[in-house]
């Protein structure tokens, strides 16, 4: 992706459709099963929670 294209931008347009969709949906939508947050912000913060957590032998 180096190049500066934007992702998605060599797809068809119905696939960049989705792709905005998608990603948008994953970036921004807020959602009540995730206490109000979006879903990639959730998956960051589980990520960072199973980081610090410690592990079991």
């Amino acid at each position: 992706m180096g190049d500066g294209m934007e992702p998605g931008a060599d797809l068809p347009p119905a696939s960049r459709a989705v792709l905005q969709w998608v990603t948008r949906y994953n970036e921004e939508g807020l959602h009540s099963a995730l206490d109000y947050v979006p879903p990639a912000e959730y998956e960051r913060e589980w990520w960072r929670q199973q980081e610090a957590a410690p592990q079991s032998a």
